[in-house]
């Protein structure tokens, strides 16, 4: 009897899985982007300024202006795809930097945080995206962003307070921002008042930054952990002056310790003047205060800065002003930076 051989059937390759075409979204939308000293965030807003996307990461400032710019196209790609909309369809870039800047030619020249100078942010962004961008300092885009959609909406003339890291001040006078010919300003921070202490630059002066900033007050909260003054807050942070962050200085202060209370007292006053020193000058109408602590005791820096500058300004200069909260939290800057690209940005290419 003949062998029957079996012939196997040979398996069926499975069907190709073709992945749907993603329709992008066919709308006009701009980059806010803030470069931030430790990270840096990228929103993607329509006209209106809603946002369709966020992105962030950290900074990198230590890994140098090459490395950093490349983080940050990758950033703003990364967002574009979020977004899911159409990337031709770009209007333009607005970008707040921590530092000096020279919006003119859209140049970051030094920024101590990140150890950056003299970085052409505006060419090398526009040759890659292909289209325009505007440079700012983060602090001038933040008070933009209030005087347009927060907190300073409605006012003449604004003068943005962040005390934060450091101390950011911003000035918007009838819709435009006071700036040098071709240079940031309003580096209130670096004022310098009549005072010494063991990190002052030049004998017999202090600089106001250094008297009334989160990481100034830090650093007095951590000497008065180790001296035992403030107990709980020792117990929190183990007095590490990384760890006394902006909340925990708030506790400490609800909490009541005697050493907190007297190291915000002096510091606020000390940011009265300071913003008593615009007043005089350039008499705003409207005040608006924002940063990590002021969003902690919003109460406690309306009420206090009003008092102090009421105290050290020019009675006709201060009565009429108006104190808020700034609004826009996070978004700030990159909001800012897009009102003020909207506006001015086009013209300034």
């Amino acid at each position: 009897m003949a062998k029957v051989t079996k012939t196997r059937a040979k398996p069926k390759k499975p069907a190709k899985v073709v992945a749907p075409v993603k329709i992008l979204k066919q709308e006009p939308f701009w980059i806010g982007f803030d470069l931030g000293g430790t990270k840096m965030l990228c929103n993607v807003l329509t006209a209106g300024f809603r946002v369709l996307a966020t992105t962030k990461r950290s900074t990198g400032g230590s890994d140098g202006a090459i490395k950093g710019l490349k983080r940050i196209t990758d950033l703003i790609e990364e967002a574009i795809r979020k977004a899911e909309v159409d990337p031709k369809c770009l209007k333009g870039i607005g970008m707040g930097c921590p530092g000096l800047v020279d919006p003119s030619r859209g140049i970051l020249i030094s920024a101590p945080n990140l150890g950056w100078t003299n970085v052409p942010l505006r060419k090398l962004l526009s040759t890659h995206f292909k289209c325009a961008v505007s440079v700012l300092n983060d602090v001038d885009a933040g008070t933009y962003g209030e005087y347009t959609m927060g907190g300073g909406k409605g006012a003449r003339s604004l003068l943005g307070v962040f005390p934060g890291t450091g101390v950011g001040t911003g000035f918007v006078y009838d819709g435009q921002l006071i700036q040098g010919k071709s240079i940031s300003c309003m580096e209130l921070g670096m004022v310098l008042m009549p005072g010494t202490h063991l990190g002052s630059s030049e004998f017999g002066t202090v600089s106001v930054e250094d008297l009334t900033s989160r990481l100034a007050l830090a650093s007095q909260a951590a000497v008065a952990c180790y001296r035992g003054q403030m107990p709980e807050l020792d117990k929190k942070s183990g007095g590490s002056l990384r760890e006394i962050r902006s909340k925990a200085l708030a506790t400490s202060f609800h909490d009541g310790d005697d050493a907190t209370l007297a190291m915000f007292r002096n510091s606020i006053r000390y940011l009265g003047m300071g913003v008593a020193m615009v007043v005089n000058l350039l008499a705003p109408d409207r005040v608006v205060l924002g940063g990590g602590l002021v969003e902690e005791m919003p109460e406690l820096y309306l009420a206090a800065i009003r008092e102090e500058v009421a105290r050290f300004a020019l009675p006709g200069l201060s009565k009429d002003i108006r104190y808020t909260v700034a609004k826009l939290g996070g978004n700030a800057v990159s909001v800012g930076a897009v009102a003020y690209h909207q506006k001015f940005g086009e013209k300034a290419l």
